[in-house]
């Protein structure tokens, strides 16, 4: 008897759901297991020794169970999609949540870099209705859709408008599409917890900020 798949996570990472939207529309059961990430257990330690391996996790599901697959078979397609996925993470996701909770020129340097990475993202989806061409369940569509649901909670807490359809109107489509497949629809969290939760953790960052702040003019004083 084949062992039943577990996924540990926590309820709104990003890295998480990108595993769980895989296994969906792969239609692949498995048991989802809620992990504190601010006290991992021994188990999600020896599971997950390396912080932010969820693309590897991504292409053993690919090959593991290669129905619907989610890369493209084209080797230079599949390169590609993993430059954006990536290009996503070390381009976006850092520079747009830090415009939402830091000040002065360390905001206005994190929001132009997060413009700048939006238009490429843009230039690269414009054209098309999915970054897969017709396919929807595509893996940059796993891999990067977080966009589609964090973005617009992030913009809501800095009273910043990242996602201007007029700017970005292909993305501004594609969110559309991604987040009306059922699919997608029926794993995310409702939007009044995600609310609550990233505004605390911008009070976090906030107050922490300051104390790293007073800490340098102590030092330089």
């Amino acid at each position: 008897m084949a062992t039943k798949v577990k996924v540990l996570g926590f309820w709104c990472s990003p890295f998480v759901f990108r595993v769980v939207w895989a296994l969906k529309l792969k239609g692949v059961e498995f048991e989802y297991i809620e992990e504190d990430i601010f006290n991992k257990s021994t188990r999600l330690l020896e599971l997950n020794p390396v912080h932010k391996k969820s693309f590897v996790i991504l292409e053993y599901i690919d090959e593991t169970w290669p129905q619907d697959p989610l890369l493209p078979q084209d080797p230079y397609e599949r390169a590609m999609a993993r430059f954006w996925a990536k290009f996503a993470d070390e381009k976006l996701m850092q520079t747009v949540w830090k415009s939402t909770w830091t000040k002065g020129e360390e905001k206005e340097d994190a929001l132009k870099a997060t413009m700048e990475a939006l238009e490429k993202i843009e230039g690269e989806l414009k054209g098309k209705s999915y970054f897969g061409g017709e396919n929807k369940y595509a893996y940059l569509e796993v891999a990067i859709g977080w966009i589609n649901y964090l973005i617009p909670i992030w913009e809501e807490i800095a009273s910043i408008q990242f996602l201007d359809p007029k700017r970005f109107p292909a993305i501004t489509a594609w969110k559309s599409k991604f987040l009306d497949n059922p699919l997608i629809k029926e794993t995310l969290p409702p939007r009044e917890k995600l609310l609550i939760y990233f505004h605390e953790r911008v009070k976090h960052w906030e107050i922490d900020a300051t104390i790293r702040e007073l800490a340098e003019t102590k030092l330089e004083n």
